[in-house]
């Protein structure tokens, strides 16, 4: 019994990486941040001293787009050249199987670089027969492997010996039918859309679901753009507002009264109460696209004068996934986090903070 209950013991391994730089220097990578975090299942956005949506943001709330949901799609369909030349190679095209869990179930992703992601089990991937590598949270005993079929590669035409394999693996020798999550951004051209492109019956268009919320006498914390380890009496640390705002995100008091059960955590110090405090959250299937859009809008809010010193805008990944960051295998543990968070200033430095599990390479 001793080796379980020391195991119940260890506390799981998180990561935190942050970095600082500035929205608008040449140099800056939080759009390539953004883009290379694919999945994404909810975005907040928290503004202090502020009471209703700006008018500056009321656009891009509006337009985020739909998404769509496709009942019983075999894996195979995604691999037709006719869905490679028609959204695949015309856009970013996104899709995740729905209702899957990354530990237990065989789940597929397609990237909008055209990687085809397959994290299926052992048997799986026996029966397919298609070139992988064992998960690298499998353990001693192989469980879980992980093919990746490059849809756009040049070598992968329709009269070529990979694709035709891949196609028969797929189709006939082991089947794999999912209910998928799909998102396709292309920058106007004409043509099919993934509405017209599905039978009726198997795809439904959904709306991201937007909720709005002003939050009275809220203490945050003091901070300064270029003091990310913070000073004792004058700013909290990155750490500290990262784990700040995951108390308001999930609602959580910060007032450490002695006789709650929930919780005893506190605002950390230094610290001001903000008359008002403006949240939105959008959740559903959010691309990236979407996001760096709304990261513009947020900096744009500093344009004119504003009593907030900052805002932030924090996004979640889905825990199922097969990826967190580009390709790197996403796994489930204890609660599959994979999240981000920008805090901007008003001179527009920033903070990105990326934050991961334990079944999950550091972020890049």
């Amino acid at each position: 019994m001793s080796v379980p209950l020391r195991r119940l013991r260890q506390v799981p391994r998180h990561l935190l990486v942050c970095e600082k730089s500035h929205a608008r220097h040449a140099g800056s990578r939080h759009a390539a941040h953004v883009r290379d975090h694919a999945y994404n299942c909810r975005v907040s956005f928290l503004i202090p001293e502020c009471g209703i949506l700006p008018e500056v943001l009321k656009s891009t709330i509006a337009g985020v787009g739909e998404y769509y949901l496709v009942r019983n799609l075999s894996v195979h369909e995604l691999v037709a050249h006719e869905f490679i030349d028609t959204f695949v190679k015309k856009g970013s095209c996104y899709a995740l199987t729905y209702n899957t869990k990354i530990d237990q179930d065989n789940t597929a992703a397609l990237l909008p670089t055209g990687k085809l992601i397959l994290s299926v089990d052992k048997d799986t991937y026996e029966e397919l027969g298609l070139q992988g590598h064992p998960s690298q949270y499998s353990g001693k005993k192989v469980m879980r492997y992980i093919i990746t079929i490059d849809l756009t590669d040049s070598s992968f035409h329709p009269d070529s010996k990979e694709h035709k394999r891949v196609l028969w693996a797929l189709k006939e020798k082991k089947p794999l039918e999912f209910d998928f999550l799909l998102a396709w951004y292309n920058t106007g051209a004409e043509g099919s859309t993934l509405m017209s492109y599905f039978p009726k019956n198997q795809i439904q268009a959904l709306k991201p679901k937007i909720t709005f919320s002003t939050l009275r006498d809220l203490q945050c914390p003091v901070l300064q753009s270029n003091e990310l380890q913070g000073k004792p009496e004058e700013s909290c640390s990155t750490e500290e507002l990262f784990e700040w705002l995951g108390a308001v995100l999930n609602q959580v008091s910060l007032d450490n009264k002695s006789f709650s059960f929930l919780s005893t955590y506190c605002c950390p110090q230094p610290n001001t109460i903000v008359e008002q405090a403006f949240l939105c959250t959008i959740t559903g299937f959010i691309i990236p696209e979407t996001i760096i859009q709304l990261l513009e809008k947020l900096c744009c809010y500093f344009d004119e004068p504003k009593l907030a010193h900052w805002l932030t805008l924090t996004v979640h990944g889905f825990a199922d996934s097969p990826v967190s960051w580009r390709e790197s295998e996403h796994g489930f543990h204890k609660g599959g986090e994979n999240l981000y968070n920008f805090v901007v200033f008003r001179n527009l430095d920033y903070w990105l903070q990326m934050a991961v599990g334990t079944n999950d390479d550091c972020p890049p």
